[in-house]
């Protein structure tokens, strides 16, 4: 985007009319639905007192283990033998209940010992078995599980030291704004506004590891794995989800630095909805004669925004970050815009719309939002953006906890497969911890209702 830097390769809340400056391309009705706050579940008759926190650890326990079964099945279906099934079900429990780091001598000593590791890295690491049909099955269990309104594609850098880790590299990292040594990948985040969950991996190789053929050998990275750009590999992971049987969703760009009118027009190519947030400095074209800097050429995104300020409007949204549901209110406006494109769309000109968000209405504009979701409204549009914070804040805890950034060897399809079974521990410790927080919220309050809402504004 260096003209857009584009030219790099339950409360009801009151909803939103017409927008000045949009016009409809499609319907989503699925997007405009009211804002709701999740509510509690009453806590099952033989549940302890929620207050005693052994019983709320055995609770979750018991809620881990129902997970786990269900799970299982669905998850390992795609293999043939029952050995590898067992493996398969050693390291997910391991990675769900061994403290700490989760390295697979970790991991052994909580499900089997030292008589199991050696069994558990062929499993991981030298095993033949395709990462591809267990991802897809784990993407229709968190699907029926989730009930998704959007994927989140979530930039994943991580830290480390040494040369011998797959794909580790000296990169500049746009989301640190600084450069690290290190692993970067990026994962698919089905999310909604109570959890997230991740189904597709992608790790990013520099030129230093696909073309030196003898690295290639020692991480035994497949043939088929071919260079491309950070964003091509941001985006690639979910447009393979495609082939999975899944119901399509928006897709949620929080990166601003992965996004290029190329990305974008992949997307479109594929009939997948687009929210991509930019930087302030990108330059776009205002697309409506009625706006302000129409027929003006490329202006910067903040620049333009502020020109319809006096547009803005109110938009309440749910944040669970503080765990207590907190219904909070950011000002909004929005705009047509055009977006360059590498070559003339056969199916004619794309209509965009840019989002613009205040936290602070004496201040620029916090946030910039691309889609072209452009009949959705903008407080749909802004409650679909902020699943992003969603997939963050799960990443960032319940993530860790299932060792998402734990795999320290060197095998590509070794990393492969543990970000895949990691990604299924993360799926069976989220809904457990979900669970638990709705009895204890229930339990807590002394009625079936739940934790009250708060009401902030910014």
């Amino acid at each position: 985007m260096k003209t857009f830097g584009l030219g790099g390769g339950h409360r009801t809340v009151r909803r939103a009319t017409d927008h000045a400056g949009t016009r409809p391309a499609a319907a989503h009705s699925a997007y405009q639905t009211p804002l709701t706050t999740p509510t509690a579940q009453p806590a099952p008759p033989s549940t302890l007192p929620a207050a005693d926190p052994t019983a709320m650890a055995e609770q979750r326990a018991r809620m881990t283990e129902a997970m786990i079964a269900e799970l299982v099945p669905t998850l390992f279906s795609s293999l043939r033998r029952s050995d590898q099934r067992a493996r398969g079900e050693q390291y997910l429990r391991g990675l769900l209940y061994a403290e700490g780091r989760k390295s697979i001598r970790n991991l052994a000593g909580v499900v089997g010992g030292a008589g199991t590791e050696q069994s558990l890295h062929h499993f991981i690491t030298e095993s033949t078995w395709d990462w591809a049909p267990m991802r897809a099955a784990l993407a229709r269990h968190v699907e029926r599980m989730l009930r998704p309104k959007a994927w989140v594609i979530q930039s994943m850098p991580i830290q480390k030291a040494g040369e011998r880790s797959v794909g580790i590299d000296r990169r500049f990292v746009p989301e640190l704004g600084y450069s690290v040594h290190g692993q970067h990948s990026f994962g698919l985040w089905m999310a909604s506004e109570a959890m997230s969950a991740p189904v597709n991996w992608n790790l990013s190789l520099s030129p230093s590891w696909l073309q030196d053929e003898e690295k290639r050998r020692q991480a035994n990275i497949p043939d088929w794995v071919e260079e491309r750009s950070p964003g091509e590999c941001a985006a690639a992971v979910a447009l393979d989800a495609l082939e999975w049987n899944v119901e399509r969703r928006p897709v949620i760009m929080p990166s601003r630095d992965f996004v290029s009118s190329a990305v974008l027009g992949r997307f479109h190519a594929a009939g997948i909805p687009v929210i991509a947030r930019l930087r302030a400095m990108d330059q776009l074209r205002v697309a409506d004669t009625a706006m302000p800097g129409y027929g003006a050429g490329p202006i910067p995104v903040s620049d333009m925004l502020q020109h319809i300020r006096g547009l803005r409007r109110p938009v309440e949204w749910l944040d669970e970050a503080t765990g207590t549901p907190t219904v909070r209110s950011s000002l909004v406006a929005g705009i047509r815009v055009e977006v360059p494109q590498p070559r003339r769309s056969a199916s004619g000109p794309q209509q965009w719309l840019l989002m613009g968000e205040w936290t602070n209405p004496g201040s620029p504009p916090s946030e910039f939002w691309l889609t072209d979701l452009t009949s959705t409204s903008l407080d749909g549009l802004t409650r679909l953006a902020k699943l992003a914070h969603r997939a963050a804040l799960d990443s960032a805890s319940t993530g860790e906890r299932a060792g998402l950034r734990d795999f320290a060897g060197r095998s590509f399809q070794g990393w492969h497969r543990h970000l895949t079974l990691a990604s299924a521990a993360h799926t069976v410790a989220i809904g457990a911890d979900r669970v638990a927080s709705r009895t204890r919220a229930a339990a807590s309050s002394g009625s079936h209702s739940g934790a009250p809402q708060q009401r902030r504004t910014g």
